[in-house]
């Protein structure tokens, strides 16, 4: 890519996407934060983009009964299935497993007690943190923001 014609400041964000796109998976998957905008709507933003958080109880996927996959509403990646879901009572919905490959992994300290955060390997978009209180096999609960997934039922 000839990237001789950009400004030093179209260059620097052309970098640093490039380089946090290879963070979670070595894809490619840039777009700018004025692309995400228009692709998202604004609380989607929020999470995705920002690592905001959805209000307990919010979504209408912690609900969900049906046969399905649970993709990023950034790329449409297959991070779940309804065969690894389950009800946690926490008010997000909750996986005890993932695709395998789906999602990266970074510790967050936002709330100073470390935190292992996940993302969509894909796109790089936050989906939300894991805990060591779910179900076997895994004894884990990948805790997700349901505004970030789209639910795709099998027909």
């Amino acid at each position: 890519m000839d990237y001789s014609n950009l400004n030093r400041r179209e260059f620097i964000t052309k970098v640093v996407m490039l380089m946090s796109a290879s963070f979670y998976s070595g894809k490619v998957f840039a777009m700018t934060d004025k692309d995400w905008k228009k692709k998202l709507r604004p609380e989607e933003y929020d999470v995705l983009r920002k690592e905001g958080t959805e209000r307990p109880n919010s979504s209408a996927l912690n609900n969900e009964k049906r046969d399905g996959d649970y993709l990023c509403v950034g790329c449409d990646s297959k991070l779940f299935t309804s065969k690894m879901k389950f009800d946690s009572g926490t008010g997000w919905p909750s996986f005890f497993d993932y695709v395998p490959g789906s999602l990266g992994f970074k510790t967050d300290f936002k709330i100073v007690i470390p935190r292992k955060e996940y993302h969509c390997s894909t796109c790089g978009g936050h989906h939300g943190h894991v805990f060591k209180d779910g179900p076997q096999p895994t004894g884990l609960r990948y805790c997700n923001n349901g505004i970030v997934l789209k639910f795709m039922p099998k027909v």
